[in-house]
């Protein structure tokens, strides 16, 4: 089935951009914008809210373009390290690069990119001078000993004055990062810092998608969030800086409200005075009110809690997250009273499995179907459950043979032979190559290959781990893949 709409995008742009044109009138001269999560491709937003467009807070912010300018700020460890943007499939450094180019193309000024907890790490280094060749400033924020609590060495110029003072010249400053831990609040503050040193007025607000303040502690969208964070440890709770100052319950996270008189105390030791009386006085979303139907974004809210535990599960398997992050995202599964059977596409691809002994996958299309792949002698399991559903939704027989063995047989001896694979059979990637070759001459494998965009969106699930090619091709595709915790090897490695 189609999924229903549960936001309504057009109320969201056009109050979202109020709001912030309200709060940098607040402070005067500048404000310094915060920006949590995602400014392009928020798909967490656009799944727990249908309807939201991955774009939305970047279609906003147009807006205000002759207003704004980007900084972008990544932490020295991500880079030294190579992190992942798990969304994306790229480093957070290629993430910067990609997010330089999207927003310029977009018609919005990237004034700069700031490196935090910097070293003289020699990667950090080559980074910076790839970025200073492309001709983008690069700033430098040092770690600062004892931050956050020592608040007079942090506010002092051997704390905040020991980093560059990043020069910008728009009155909203919106400070982004390709994922979170950057220290974009910390390069906030320093800007705030070395601002009031100069005598410029400046302020502070954070622009947070998530935890959505006037929905409550356990509506789902709510409780998504904290499973799409549960690695970091964030819990939402309650307000209470917010409850005592207004009698109002409103929901912010844990980091925010343990560091808010931390947070205050920094704004009363740079301006003199704070002019915010809670963590939510400091957010401007606007999200929770531009909900159409609720039941909606329940529904979808629940399914993405539970990918999120199929990804915990999978993450925990090569190391990347502890068992306490899996369990977290039970408890939240259990007080949302939902199971993993409640995704459509779970039980159908254990019960082919089941049938067929053989690793198996099934996808749900938009309108609904659900269609199944088992592994063959030359198909993976989500290769043939690719093809099968590109025959459902061209209207061709089940049997019918999209790709001729003449096609698939030296591609495989190819893999084997010349690459030195144990596996003959195909990813998804080798296997649509195959399609379109096909397609070329044959009218049957034509109509099966136009189907591929009306793939978009769909929900997919395999009872085994996939490759790291299948699930970069399934991403490309739309597929939103969940995986069983199982490798199909013996050897406890994913298949390549």
């Amino acid at each position: 089935m189609t999924q229903k709409i549960g936001f309504d995008n057009d109320k969201y742009i056009e109050m979202q951009s109020q709001h912030i044109k309200e709060r940098i009138a607040q402070f005067g001269q500048k404000l310094y914008l915060e920006l949590g999560g995602k400014l392009f491709d928020d798909f967490h937003a656009s799944r727990v809210l249908p309807g939201f467009a991955p774009d939305s807070k970047i279609r906003m912010l147009l807006s205000l373009r002759d207003q704004a300018e980007i900084v972008i700020g990544i932490n020295a460890a991500d880079i030294e390290k190579n992190k992942v943007n798990s969304n994306l499939g790229i480093t957070y450094e290629a993430d910067v690069l990609r997010l330089i180019d999207a927003f310029t193309d977009s018609g919005l000024l990237v004034g700069s990119v700031c490196i935090t907890r910097y070293s003289g790490q020699y990667a950090v280094d080559v980074f910076r001078k790839k970025l200073e060749n492309r001709g983008i400033r690069v700033y430098l924020h040092y770690t600062i000993a004892d931050y956050p609590h020592n608040i007079p060495h942090i506010v002092s110029d051997d704390g905040f004055g020991r980093n560059d003072y990043i020069e910008t010249t728009k009155p909203l400053v919106i400070v982004t990062a390709p994922g979170p831990g950057t220290g974009k609040l910390a390069i906030c503050l320093s800007q705030l810092y070395h601002e009031h040193k100069r005598g410029i007025t400046a302020g502070y607000a954070k622009f947070e998608t998530f935890p959505v303040w006037n929905l409550s502690l356990k509506h789902p969208v709510n409780q998504a969030y904290e499973a799409a964070t549960a690695d970091l440890n964030d819990i939402n709770m309650i307000d209470p800086f917010h409850l005592e100052a207004y009698g109002q319950t409103t929901v912010n996270y844990n980091r925010d409200v343990e560091a808010f008189p931390i947070l205050n105390a920094m704004f009363e030791r740079i301006l003199g005075s704070s002019p915010y009386k809670s963590p939510t006085d400091m957010g401007v979303n606007m999200v929770g009110f531009c909900i159409c139907d609720d039941e909606a974004c329940r529904r979808a809210s629940y399914d993405e809690i539970i990918c999120r535990y199929y990804k915990a599960q999978c993450d925990k398997l090569v190391g990347r997250v502890d068992e306490n992050t899996v369990y977290k995202i039970e408890n939240i599964m259990r007080s949302a009273s939902i199971t993993t059977s409640d995704r459509a596409v779970v039980k159908p691809a254990l019960d082919k499995q089941a049938a067929t002994g053989q690793p198996a996958a099934a996808l749900q299309l938009p309108d609904g179907r659900i269609v199944t792949g088992k592994s063959s002698e030359l198909l993976g399991a989500a290769s043939a459950m690719l093809l099968n559903a590109l025959k459902m939704l061209a209207g061709i027989p089940d049997d019918t043979l999209l790709i001729s063995p003449a096609v698939l047989e030296p591609i495989a001896n190819l893999k084997t032979g010349c690459f030195g694979n144990r596996n003959p059979r195909l990813h998804m990637d080798e296997t649509l190559i195959a399609l379109a070759i096909c397609a070329a001459t044959d009218e049957v494998a034509a109509r099966a290959y136009e189907q591929l965009s009306n793939l978009r969106g769909a929900e997919m699930h395999s009872t085994v781990v996939l490759s790291h090619v299948d699930d970069t091709t399934s991403k490309k595709i739309g597929l939103r893949l969940t995986c069983e915790p199982v490798y199909q090897t013996h050897t406890h490695q994913p298949k390549v």
